[in-house]
């Protein structure tokens, strides 16, 4: 983990502030508490159009970043192909790190 924003992801799992699982990630974007979606480079197609779709209609940041294993070992979770972070503070330092 030497990128900066996968220790802030684990910073706001452990804050739990963080929305894991893809039905959760689309009810969450869905009731406007996503602020931004990080979502994995290599996730199926069928599945990134879906969140990204939803985070379009419903005006949520989403960014691509890297390889599922990377994010889930991020969060102690095993292959994480999206996370929501529901917090606008944490939003605003991914937002900084990720552009």
């Amino acid at each position: 983990m030497t990128k900066p924003y996968l220790n802030l992801l684990g910073l706001a799992y452990r804050a739990r502030k963080c929305v894991l699982g893809e039905e959760l990630i689309i009810k969450s974007i869905q009731n406007k508490h996503a602020k931004i979606v990080l979502i994995a480079s290599d996730i199926s197609e069928h599945t990134k159009k879906k969140i990204i779709n939803k985070c379009t209609t419903y005006e949520v940041d989403f960014e691509l970043v890297d390889d599922r294993e990377t994010l889930g070992q991020a969060v102690g979770k095993s292959n994480r192909v999206a996370i929501a972070i529901i917090e606008d503070g944490f939003a605003q330092k991914f937002r900084t790190l990720l552009s």
